[in-house]
């Protein structure tokens, strides 16, 4: 049997939640691990299961609650992705294109991306926020691999601009005028789901990546194919940079600083989203 195309996946999403998500948004966000409680400063919010959009996958990653939230968010009509999509889920490329191509539907124009991530970057520390300048996708995967579905997007969209330069000036002016420190770097998307070796950390370091999750990548990809411009955020949750000195990981201490993290993201967006 024929996978649906790209379009009509997308249009059957929509038409099972058009009569509960109101009037067109004009901004969408993507809520990475233990960064969900950002939509609880939603107004007026009409949250909407995954489980409840036809096609959508479910998500099962610690600290992603599996659902969109739509609603009034520092002044803007906004909708937010309360918990992402994983390669390491089981989840095709074509999975997580979904929720960014229905954020589009929906009436956005603009994608703030969030993310824990691991810092390569020896002088970043966990709780501080990095904003995306670029990526490297060592993935080895797209979305868009496959036939193009031209309702969708250009069957060869520019990534050179993918992490929009107006944004990230607006972002560094709104950080400065709130008073929180914002690094800036590249982040390296992998598929995980386990950590790098220290190896691994080290090629990722040296080959231009300041810090280094298993998302993003495929979002930005799919969310540039749809014409939105994005502004991407890293929560930095942990030492990454594959030192003799560095210690294991677990999951709790990454979504701990992740929390940490989301309150500087949150302040941030407070003051950044009324001019986004």
């Amino acid at each position: 049997m024929t996978a649906p195309a790209a379009g009509e996946r997308l249009e059957a999403a929509f038409d099972s939640i058009a009569g509960r998500a109101g009037p067109p948004v004009e901004i969408a966000l993507i809520l990475g691990s233990g960064l969900g409680r950002l939509a609880d400063a939603v107004e007026a919010p009409v949250a909407i299961p995954y489980a409840e959009i036809d096609g959508f996958p479910v998500a099962t990653a610690p600290g992603h609650a599996g659902r969109l939230v739509i609603g009034r968010l520092h002044g803007r009509r906004a909708a937010l992705m309360q918990g992402r999509l994983h390669l390491y889920e089981g989840w095709t490329p074509q999975d997580i294109a979904l929720p960014v191509r229905l954020l589009r539907r929906l009436g956005a124009e603009r994608l703030v991306v969030t993310n824990a991530a691991g810092a390569l970057d020896p002088q970043f520390r966990p709780g501080e926020i990095m904003l995306i300048e670029d990526h490297l996708n060592f993935t080895g995967a797209s979305p868009l691999t496959g036939p193009n579905d031209a309702g969708v997007g250009l069957r060869f969209p520019d990534m050179s601009r993918a992490y929009d330069p107006d944004l990230r000036d607006l972002a560094r002016r709104a950080a400065e005028a709130a008073g929180i420190a914002l690094h800036t770097g590249i982040y390296a998307g992998v598929a995980g789901p386990q950590l790098e070796t220290s190896a691994e950390r080290r090629f990722l370091r040296a080959s231009g990546a300041d810090a280094v999750g298993m998302s993003t990548v495929i979002e930005v990809i799919a969310a540039v194919h749809a014409g939105l411009r994005v502004l991407g955020l890293s929560a930095i949750t942990n030492d990454a940079s594959g030192g003799p000195e560095q210690a294991p990981d677990t999951i709790e201490q990454v979504l701990a600083h992740a929390e940490v993290a989301g309150v500087g993201i949150a302040a941030l967006l407070a003051r950044l989203l009324p001019d986004l």
